[in-house]
């Protein structure tokens, strides 16, 4: 490794000021500080941080997390395809488990292909433009993007919504570090305004015919690809017996793609809390205060089926937890100060299930949420900021 890296820094002096490919320097050390830690640190004597730690092995972190959600969710996409077209009918095997996955692999792969060839190379541009490092952000960005989005999403449509959320939710802000919103859920909230017909209905959310050639079996008559919340949307009542609520907490059901197992989700909260990358109570807010609505709505809201639907099934459906984990918890987007997080995380918990029971056109509402929480963020700091101050002065 020592040779390599001998090797890398003296290839890295072309790209110095005078060099053959100065014009070219953030695209070296982007990749430099990508596979190699800050080799200078602080001293050994005093209080400051003695270890190379920087924000790309942070965002790496949070990849880490993401890593199960990912692989479920590949394959959940063959496994949706294997029941659509009727191969599941005999039961599953070892053999179909594999084939499975590998169907579920080559339908996401392109997904992430085109986040982060567009995502990356509008950063790597904007970088040189500015003659400034390549952010880290997009490492996470890119890797949430495809699991926000339904499997059948067109790839072009995919490519501007990724170009429209980097240009304009994130670099005419600045960069990494001062967007407003959370750049994947713009890109999301981009397709569904613009294109709403890749985003919801029956038959976004399952892979029918083939995939890169492979597979083209057609669907099996009735069969149905909607979403439990769907499914409530439109007033059909859904199962809530002791087999609906493994199923959701399993995940082997429609949805976007890295959104409906739940204990992939709680592996990466668990490792995001464990390491401090995540605020624990901005999770555990809004999750309360969704289950507490819910509740609420279960006793006293509208006779709808979606309004009547278990506060814990609200939970357990639909990217709440997805959401509450890995996106509500964006360190630049969301609530910075502890008394924050916890009102941050409270009101993002109630706009969702409001959004849920009150508005059909929206089952989901965890986007919405999360996107109107962005925006009082900075709000919520300011008040809890001014209030501590105040305290102070009266004790001064």
């Amino acid at each position: 490794m020592e040779k390599f890296y001998n090797l890398w820094k003296k290839f890295g002096k072309n790209f110095e000021q005078g060099g053959k490919l100065e014009n070219l320097s953030s695209f070296y050390d982007a990749f430099d500080t990508f596979l190699f830690t800050p080799n200078t640190t602080a001293k050994k004597t005093g209080s400051q941080i003695h270890d190379g730690s920087d924000s790309k092995r942070t965002m790496i972190l949070v990849v880490l997390a993401l890593v199960p959600c990912a692989l479920f969710g590949m394959f959940n996409v063959g496994y949706q395809h294997l029941l659509a077209t009727g191969q599941l009918a005999a039961g599953i095997t070892a053999c179909l488990w594999w084939k499975a996955l590998g169907f579920g692999i080559l339908a996401v792969l392109p997904l992430y292909l085109v986040s982060y060839i567009v995502g990356l190379g509008i950063e790597f541009i904007v970088a040189q433009m500015k003659h400034e490092e390549v952010a880290e952000g997009y490492l996470v960005t890119g890797f949430i993007l495809p699991l926000i989005l339904p499997i059948n999403t067109p790839l072009w449509q995919v490519a501007i919504a990724t170009a429209f959320a980097v240009i304009f939710a994130k670099e005419v802000f600045g960069g990494t570090g001062y967007n407003i919103f959370n750049v994947a859920l713009i890109a999301r909230a981009f397709l569904f305004f613009a294109y709403p017909s890749s985003m919801t209905g029956d038959s976004v959310f399952v892979r029918i015919g083939s995939t890169w050639g492979w597979d083209g079996a057609q669907a099996v008559d009735g069969f149905s690809g909607a979403t439990t919340l769907t499914q409530l949307s439109t007033g059909i009542a859904a199962q809530t017996d002791c087999a609906s609520i493994w199923a959701s907490i399993n995940g082997l059901m429609p949805g976007c793609v890295g959104e409906t197992c739940v204990w992939a989700i709680l592996l990466g909260a668990i490792l995001l809390i464990a390491t401090g990358v995540a605020s624990w109570k901005v999770m555990v807010s809004i999750i309360a205060t969704a289950g507490i609505t819910a509740y609420l709505f279960n006793a006293f809201g509208p006779d709808t089926a979606i309004a009547h639907f278990p506060w814990y099934m609200q939970l357990l459906n639909g990217g709440l937890l997805f959401g509450a984990v890995f996106m509500a918890t964006d360190p630049v987007t969301s609530a910075r100060t502890e008394c924050g997080k916890w009102i941050y995380g409270v009101l993002i918990g109630f706009i969702v299930i409001v959004v849920r029971v009150l508005n059909p056109g929206f089952p989901e509402g965890m986007m919405l949420a999360i996107l109107l929480g962005n925006a009082f963020a900075p709000l919520i700091d300011w008040c809890v900021i001014r209030k501590n101050i105040k305290k102070r002065l009266k004790r001064a």
